[in-house]
């Protein structure tokens, strides 16, 4: 019995070279002093302090903080995704995708200010917070694509004898991925800046040399974190289309 996948077409040369173009810049930007003299102008021609971690140590706990939040949306919204989908559940389904979109209706920082007082300072609130923003795109677009596999293909992997289980795992996730592909994408990207937030409450990351610029007035400290957050969002979102079937 054969398994049901999901075709792409050859990745264009554009994908590739922007899956080593992002990443190499921020390799580049790494590198000690390339951005502290690159923005020193605009901290009265001294070179911006990036305190005790260098910044490469700065960006891996960033890209800790992202992908283990995203590792927890991924175990909570894809099954989360099947069950609501699964026959006789259309009005589990709304009401899911309702309360998932709450997470990005409130803002940010008011989740983590109401996360505080239960789960203290540091990682945890933080975690909670970009686990509930993440989760919208994932939870969506996961149903959109399970929603969207061809009836006739169900009904003739019912023909040929699958199970619902052989069903779910042999067509309707493969040919959904495309799509929940996107999701994930876009969960990740949303996430990189959504972490910066979290250094306000002790977890660390690029987001700490935003808000130290910005409470000593250093303009070109808040630019290198933020420079840095924008090349690795960029670097994670060619990376993960680089690995996305295209649906085609």
């Amino acid at each position: 019995m054969t398994t049901v996948r999901a075709t792409g077409t050859r990745r264009p040369a554009s994908a590739l070279l922007l899956a080593l173009l992002w990443p190499a810049l921020l390799l580049v930007c790494l590198i000690p002093g390339v951005l502290s003299n690159l923005f020193a102008p605009l901290s009265a021609g001294i070179p911006p302090e990036t305190g005790d971690r260098p910044l490469w140590r700065l960006t891996l706990i960033h890209l800790e903080l992202v992908l283990g939040a995203e590792l927890i949306v991924l175990l909570i919204g894809v099954p989360l995704a099947v069950f609501v989908t699964r026959p006789g559940r259309a009005a589990l389904m709304r009401l899911t995708e309702t309360i998932t979109g709450l997470g990005q209706t409130v803002p940010t920082i008011a989740i983590l200010a109401l996360a505080v007082p239960t789960l203290g300072l540091g990682l945890p609130p933080t975690v909670l917070g970009l686990v509930l923003y993440g989760l919208v795109p994932v939870v969506s677009n996961g149903i959109a694509g399970l929603l969207a596999v061809d009836a006739g293909v169900l009904d003739a992997a019912r023909g040929v004898g699958m199970t619902p289980r052989q069903r779910l795992m042999r067509v309707e996730l493969p040919l959904s991925l495309p799509v929940l592909m996107a999701g994930i994408r876009t969960s990740t990207v949303y996430n990189v800046g959504t972490a910066t937030i979290g250094a306000a409450l002790g977890a660390g990351g690029l987001g700490s040399l935003i808000i130290n610029g910005l409470s000593q007035q250093n303009t070109g400290l808040v630019l290198i974190g933020a420079v840095l957050a924008g090349l690795l969002a960029l670097s994670l979102d060619a990376l993960l289309a680089l690995v996305s079937p295209s649906g085609r």
